[in-house]
């Protein structure tokens, strides 16, 4: 009966099936349709991505000049001016953010990766890790306010340095642990088939052959802190003037003097804003191709 009806009866061996005729063009359009939305709003994000960069450039490039490496900031309605101070203070509180935070996320990397391997407590260290590598902030900044401007009175780089080492010292860790895990357990057992305790094996195989990897990851927390705005609010402030040696009293920096000046009614400010905006984000562009050639330098070993 079903060989008699031409609608119950099985296809021939090798034909499509009436289903599979009707399925496949809608899968065809669907499909199209996907490519074309992932495609426009691929370009829409290109479209103000790059016109927020060509304003950076336009604007940003009409303020540099030789004075704006050599001379500090200017005081309200002065005219000329640099951003010297604010730049060496920048280094000076990123230098100390890296200095804290790389022995600490080297460490604590290598202990999730080496020591920690299936332990109750190295799963509480990475879930507390992932919560604060995602944390505001302005967070950081309010904590280390309350942990050391308050009591100490006073703003200082010390305080920067650390808001900033806690929002460097996530990534650290993150990156260090997955880099010690691609490296071979055969490595390891080499090492420890001649006689090295693991604490000798960790420093002499395990950390040369993660090397490459280990200062990305410290890269790329230098590029993480470089422009951070927020903490740098609660913990350093800024200043005009150049700061003290003991770090003590606001210390000026790029990220808090862009904030400033550009909500100034001074178009000097402004416009030094705009050259210390092009500044940091060249700073940024360059430390992100440098871990790029790190990692591709790694990859091609």
């Amino acid at each position: 009966m079903d060989a008699q009806n031409p609608i119950l009866a099985p296809a021939p061996a090798g034909a499509p099936s009436l289903r599979a005729n009707r399925v496949r063009p809608s899968r065809r359009v669907a499909d199209k349709i996907l490519i074309t939305a992932s495609t426009a709003f691929t370009m829409l994000g290109i479209l103000v991505l790059g016109s927020i960069l060509l304003m950076l450039i336009v604007e940003g490039l009409k303020g540099f000049s030789p004075l704006l490496f050599t001379q500090p900031t200017p005081g309200p309605g002065s005219e000329g001016g640099g951003i010297a101070n604010a730049i060496v203070g920048s280094l000076v509180l990123t230098f100390l953010g890296i200095v804290i935070a790389t022995p600490v996320g080297l460490m604590a990397g290598t202990f999730l990766a080496e020591y920690g391997r299936g332990s109750k407590l190295a799963d509480l260290i990475r879930f507390l890790n992932d919560i604060l590598l995602s944390a505001p902030s302005i967070l950081i900044g309010l904590f280390v306010y309350t942990l050391m401007v308050r009591p100490m009175g006073t703003y200082s780089g010390w305080a920067g340095g650390v808001a900033l080492a806690i929002i460097a010292t996530p990534v650290i860790v993150r990156t260090t642990e997955d880099m010690l895990r691609l490296v071979p357990s055969q490595m390891r057992e080499a090492g420890a088939a001649l006689g090295a305790p693991p604490s000798h094996v960790i420093k002499t195989i395990t950390w040369r052959a993660a090397s490459a990897g280990i200062v990305t990851g410290i890269i790329l927390a230098l590029a993480r802190i470089a422009g951070e705005t927020a903490p740098l609010l609660f913990t350093a402030l800024n200043n005009n003037n150049w700061f003290n040696a003991n770090l003590l009293g606001g210390i000026p920096n790029l990220p808090v003097m862009i904030y400033q000046f550009a909500l100034s009614p001074y178009p000097n400010w402004q416009g030094l804003a705009w050259a210390g905006a092009l500044l940091i984000t060249i700073t940024i562009l360059a430390l992100s191709v440098i871990a790029r050639l790190v990692i591709k330098d790694q990859r091609a070993r």
